[in-house]
């Protein structure tokens, strides 16, 4: 998987949405879920894996094989192998993810081990090491695959975390009607016009509160232009709340200090790697609307689902990729900025993936191509009605499904003349 903008960013963030909503009662569950999404993904280079478990009682010290899948040698579950004799594990306390040089197989071509660290460290009789342990076998590894690794340790670290912190969160449901009234005073008036522009969007919570948010932001003293943000934290629940909460306050004070796009949300992917340790993944999309006869916008997408612009003269959709990875990942993240015009009648349509992602009773997402049929069906209507058609749509797709999400959307159209 190449750790850069486009399909393998949305690939990253359905393994790292996939783990954090993981239901599993199990460590060994989730993560082998985990090795089977690796191998599997057409978009990964990793061929076959296990899940080591580490063994803290007297006279162990050793890591037993739990699981195993793919393209490998197959050992015997159970079967032990001392920390001795895998001396890399010693330093997995400290860096997530070590590789071996790549060998030699014969007939079978040339396989790179890797092998990496899940879990907050636990004492051993040689020092800190991992509970668990995943060992991945590949054709090659690039920079961009330890980049992945580096996201697939943190990710199902998180995703074991949330696990134990499972009973504690029964104990705060007593908070969420506070959480909630904070939240909902974090969502704009769902309509607003600037200039020529009508816009319209509201976010479904999937439960009594979420992670996903969108506002509209304009500079005090400034009628020059107007922000316009949409995002998603991959958390669950009331640490996905306090995420909103935090990413809005601190991109409404960038913008209020005229910051550039680029630097601001660099920024903000800063401050979301040093305050969320264990829940740091958010993407986002934020556009500035220009006060421009040509219709310029302006606008970073940090890993979050492609926008929607729908050329009204040509009745054709475009898709606005990502500019810069998924928010909290990577401390000191590079973010470009990119531009697009709003001709008169054309439409801008926002949204996450619980839109994009929703599931039928099959399993089977709403997908990006259903979506955008039903924006260009409704050419000419007001983004009011197509923010509620899509909606309507989604939730009749999804009767029935195992799993929901979130669902945000804002719809920009510009006024059409004559």
């Amino acid at each position: 998987m190449k750790y850069t903008p486009g399909q393998s960013q949305r690939t990253i963030y359905k393994l790292i949405d996939q783990l954090l909503s993981a239901q599993e009662d199990s460590p060994i569950r989730v993560l082998s879920s985990l090795v089977n999404f690796m191998v599997d993904s057409s978009d990964v280079v990793v061929t076959g894996g296990r899940v080591w478990q580490f063994d803290d009682s007297a006279d162990a010290n050793s890591y037993v094989l739990r699981y195993q899948y793919g393209e490998l040698e197959s050992l015997d579950l159970g079967v032990r192998r001392r920390i001795d004799e895998m001396p890399g594990t010693l330093s997995l306390a400290s860096r997530a993810t070590l590789t071996t040089e790549p060998m030699d197989m014969g007939t079978r071509g040339t396989r790179v081990y890797s092998l990496t660290g899940v879990g907050d460290p636990v004492h051993s009789a040689y020092g800190p090491v991992p509970p668990f342990a995943i060992a991945f076998t590949a054709h090659d590894v690039t920079e961009e695959f330890i980049d992945t690794m580096l996201v697939v340790s943190s990710a199902a670290t998180t995703a074991l975390r949330n696990q134990r912190a499972a009973v504690r969160d029964q104990a705060l449901r007593k908070d969420l009607d506070s959480a909630w009234r904070i939240q909902r005073g974090l969502v704009p008036d769902h309509h607003v016009a600037y200039r020529d522009l009508d816009i319209y969007g509201v976010s479904v919570p999937d439960a009594t509160v979420g992670g996903d948010y969108f506002d509209y932001i304009q500079p005090t003293e400034a009628n020059d232009r107007l922000g316009v943000v949409i995002s998603d934290a991959a958390s669950k629940g009331l640490p996905a709340a306090v995420q909103a909460l935090f990413v809005s306050g601190a991109l409404r004070m960038g913008v209020s200090f005229n910051s550039k796009m680029s630097d601001l949300v660099a920024r903000l992917n800063q401050l979301i790697y040093d305050t969320f340790p264990n829940e740091r993944f958010v993407s986002l999309f934020y556009a500035e609307f220009m006060s421009s006869t040509t219709g310029l916008v302006l606008y970073v997408n940090a890993g979050h689902c492609p926008p929607i612009h729908l050329r009204a003269a040509s009745g054709t959709a475009e898709y606005l990729q990502p500019t810069g990875g998924i928010l909290g990942i990577i401390e000191d993240q590079h973010f470009s900025v990119e531009n697009v015009n709003l001709s008169p009648g054309d439409y801008l349509v926002l949204y996450t993936d619980g839109i994009s992602e929703a599931l039928d009773a099959a399993g089977m997402p709403f997908g990006e191509d259903r979506l955008t049929q039903i924006v260009l069906s409704h050419a000419g209507s007001s983004p009011q009605d197509i923010a509620h058609a899509v909606l309507d749509a989604v939730t009749a797709y999804s009767v029935g499904a195992p799993y929901t999400d979130d669902r945000t959307i804002v719809v920009i159209r510009r006024a059409p003349t004559g």
